[in-house]
């Protein structure tokens, strides 16, 4: 069985006991989150499609850590100016683990 959920915006396809980086979310490590936007679940084959979204199922999970992600390099030139620009950043991510689907 999995899920297709909407958190913070962005769609991930969730399936228990998976672990998923989200983007970063209120709460301390070990606190439980519930998601209710399921989009889409399929249970063995019977797939079931919201309008625009399912009734009646809500994905569990569980905070396990805060992250950081990988470094994001911002590279801005202008030809023949002698304009260059560096910068760069780190996302910060929640790390859940997905307990029940239903």
């Amino acid at each position: 069985m999995y899920a297709i959920v909407d958190i913070a915006g962005k769609q991930f396809k969730v399936a228990k006991d998976q672990y998923i980086y989200a983007p970063k979310m209120e709460g301390e490590a070990g606190a439980t989150v519930s998601f209710d936007k399921v989009l889409l679940t399929d249970n063995g084959g019977s797939i079931e499609v919201g309008a625009p979204t399912v009734k009646g199922v809500k994905v569990s999970g569980k905070i396990l850590e805060h992250v950081k992600g990988d470094k994001v390099i911002v590279f801005k030139k202008k030809r023949r100016k002698g304009y260059a620009k560096r910068n760069g950043h780190r996302e910060q991510f929640t790390k859940v683990q997905i307990e029940s689907i239903g």
